[in-house]
C-alpha cells in the first residue's frame, strides 16, 4: 500500500465497517426496508428472506470496510471491491423511484441526497484501483 492511499483506506473502511457492524442486528422490518431499496437495482434480492438478506448486507460490508482497512489487501483488490460496492449503490439510487429530482434523471431530490452522495465511493474505489495498477516509479520526469 502507498503512503499516499492511507487517508483514503482509513476513511472508506472505517465508515464501511461501522455501517456493516451496525447492521448485524437488524430488526426483521428493517432488513426488509433496505431489501426492497436493493431489489429497485438487484431483483434477485427479492427472492431472499428479508433477516438473511440484512445478514448478508452486514457481513458483506464488515468485509469490504476490513478489505480497506488491512495493509496487507493490495489497493487494487480493495479499490475494485469498493468501486463495485458503490456502484450498486448508485444503481439504486437511479433506479428507485422519487430518488431523482421531478425532470432530472440523475439530480437527487430530496429523499435521494442520502443516496446519491455514495458516488463518493466509486471515486474512492477508482482512485485505489488505479493507484494499485500503476507503477510506484513515475512514468515520465522525476
Amino acid at each position: 500500500m502507498k503512503l499516499a492511499e492511507l487517508p483514503l483506506r482509513l476513511a472508506t473502511g472505517a465508515f464501511i465497517l461501522n455501517s456493516g457492524l451496525s447492521k448485524r442486528n437488524l430488526p426483521p422490518e428493517a432488513a426488509e426496508g433496505l431489501q426492497g431499496m436493493a431489489a429497485n437495482a438487484v431483483p434477485q434480492a427479492k427472492e431472499m428472506e428479508p433477516t438473511a438478506f440484512g445478514k448478508a448486507l452486514s457481513n458483506g460490508e464488515i468485509a469490504l470496510g476490513a478489505a480497506l482497512l488491512a495493509p496487507f489487501v493490495p489497493s487494487a483488490v480493495a479499490g475494485a471491491a469498493l468501486t463495485a460496492f458503490g456502484g450498486g449503490l448508485i444503481k439504486m439510487y437511479l433506479s428507485t423511484p422519487g430518488m431523482t429530482a421531478e425532470g432530472s434523471s440523475v439530480r437527487p431530490s430530496q429523499d435521494g441526497t442520502a443516496i446519491a452522495k455514495d458516488i463518493w465511493l466509486v471515486g474512492a474505489g477508482l482512485s485505489l484501483l488505479i493507484s494499485g495498477l500503476t507503477p510506484k516509479k513515475p512514468l515520465i520526469g522525476h
